[in-house]
């Protein structure tokens, strides 16, 4: 069976034009991703403001800025917004909308009315979260992982509004995960080979896989969670027999694939960049494509380390501690074949380069701190420690967030045919690296000497490195001014980028800045050489 490139929609005359399609149930797979990604930002902001409100209570080691209720309602819906509503559909709708059909050289996506209606899922979730808080009474205050009976004895509504909220969030990724599998497997440009396919492709493929895998468990354990918070069934309720170590199981099996599902596209999209500003091509190609899907399918394996302390026989110990432990050769061939892409190269510093450097460093630094993790011994003295939440910050901003930031900055001249302005980039990445550290590199002290996490009152001897991490927040929610004042000044009278600004390869630069509604006038490139820098004479420069 195969599944034709989408032609010319019949309604697409009757679409609004300029600012309103974007405001629009637009079927343009490049209106859609941008959709995807302002959406996406805009919970951002929202998430940080939350954020915000977690380290200034921390600042003294008393709940003396909000009550203890509030605190718990804050700190699940900051967990929540940023993994569900600004990473997930930033990283894989955004950008994944925008850049696989050029990859594949489509025309859009394999099911355009099922892409608009993924994205349109999304923002009356986020809505329904947040007004939780003012709609039900209170918001969810069981954290962003529900575990029960915590989520069984905390206000009900405020709960199910929760859950409902991340339901309608999970199909919405599972209806583009088939979109992008789809698109990848059956609408490549005739030619086009696999083992030729931009590396974005294989790292959304192999996201994909892992959304359709795994999230249909997180929305059926949640359904069975619902059952025991509204009818009272006995599914995770200790007092009518239930197992809350089950409930453990079933989350972990999706949330633990999640980090992936946030990381692999990351790692697709700098894997696009730094070629091009270095002016080499992709090391590894192969060896790439073979360390992501050994991620996809190690990272179904690895979901009990998550619950070490949770009465784990020791062979399920052991099992896990070997399996998490395995799954960072495949990342670190990756980190080895970045390093290896920048070697020699004429490397540009502009900022998507730096955030992708960034990148590196932060992702290097989690990862070292994620294998001490899965050993039981240490996993065991800091489990629900800060040290926990000081890696997982590493590796989801410090990973994730810093490449959206460079993919950003790399992207935009094809979003809108505008550079932006470097020097505010550059001040906008030193402020959000020494922000990032001053805010999460104390954590692991903290974490190592006993601060647990989720709390709003905690040992006056952990006050000067809670202040300096409140710093380091206060330094991160400053570094997005350059930001917006760079989007803003750039949409009103940047400067011109050309169809072509970077010199790149990929086939979405090889058509005007922004594209037609079409993506190219006339048959699609075909690009077998993505990557060929210093190879080609159109690529010397």
């Amino acid at each position: 069976m195969t599944i034709a490139s989408p032609g010319p929609l019949p309604q697409e005359g009757l679409q609004p034009t300029g600012w309103a399609r974007y405001l629009s149930f637009s079927l343009d797979h490049k209106v859609i991703g941008l959709q995807y990604l302002v959406c996406g930002f805009a919970f951002y902001l929202v998430g940080g403001a939350l954020a915000g409100v977690i380290r200034t209570e921390l600042v003294s080691p008393m709940s003396d800025f909000v009550s203890r209720d509030t605190y718990n309602e804050v700190l699940t819906l900051h967990g929540t917004v940023m993994i569900f509503l600004w990473i997930v559909p930033v990283v894989n709708g955004g950008f994944g909308n925008y850049l696989i059909p050029f990859y594949v050289g489509a025309r859009d996506m394999a099911f355009p009315r099922l892409n608009a209606v993924a994205f349109w899922m999304i923002p009356p979730a986020g809505i329904l979260l947040i007004s939780s808080y003012f709609l039900a009474g209170a918001a969810a205050q069981s954290g962003w992982t529900a575990y029960p009976p915590l989520s069984l004895t905390t206000p009900a509504a405020g709960q199910v509004v929760w859950i409902l909220s991340v339901l309608l969030l999970g199909g919405s990724s599972i209806f583009g995960a088939i979109n992008f599998i789809a698109t990848v497997l059956k609408l490549r440009r005739p030619g086009l080979k696999m083992m030729q396919l931009p590396m974005y492709c294989w790292a959304m493929l192999g996201t994909s896989l892992l959304v359709v895998l795994s999230t249909p468990v997180l929305a059926g354990v949640l359904i069975l969670l619902s059952f025991d918070i509204v009818a009272h069934t006995g599914f995770f309720n200790p007092a009518l027999g239930g197992n809350v170590v089950v409930y453990q199981h079933l989350f972990w099996f999706y949330s633990h694939p999640a980090v992936y599902i946030m990381v692999l596209p990351a790692f697709g999209l700098v894997s696009e960049i730094l070629p091009v500003h270095a002016r080499k091509p992709l090391f590894g190609y192969t060896t790439m494509v073979y360390s992501i899907m050994g991620i996809v399918v190690l990272g179904l394996i690895v979901w009990a380390h998550h619950m070490f302390t949770s009465g784990t026989p020791p062979w399920m110990r052991l099992f896990f501690t070997i399996a998490t432990s395995f799954i960072a050769v495949p990342t670190g061939i990756k980190f080895f074949n970045w390093i290896a892409t920048l070697w020699g190269g004429k490397i540009a510093l502009n900022s998507a380069m730096l955030f992708s450097c960034g990148f590196i460093l932060n992702f290097v630094f989690g990862g070292i701190t994620g294998i001490s993790l899965a050993q039981v011994p240490f996993d065991i003295h800091v489990h629900d420690t800060y040290f926990v939440v000081g890696h997982f910050h590493y590796i989801v901003y410090g990973g994730t967030v810093f490449v959206i930031f460079a993919s950003l900055y790399h992207w935009y001249p094809k979003f809108t045919g505008r550079l932006l302005n470097e020097d505010l980039g550059r001040l906008h990445f030193v402020l959000t690296l020494i922000g990032f550290q001053l805010c999460f590199l104390p954590q692991h002290w903290l974490g190592l000497n006993g601060m647990p996490r989720r709390v709003a009152e905690y040992d006056p001897a952990f006050t000067t490195l809670n202040q300096v991490s409140s710093v380091g927040a206060l330094i991160m929610a400053i570094s997005i001014l350059p930001l917006l004042i760079n989007v803003v000044m750039t949409a009103r009278n940047g400067e011109p980028a050309g169809d072509n600004p970077w010199n790149a390869l990929t086939p979405e630069w090889l058509t005007s800045s922004p594209p037609p509604v079409e993506n190219w006038k006339g048959e699609a490139p075909l690009v077998t050489e993505p990557y060929g820098y210093g190879t080609r004479p159109e690529a010397q420069s």
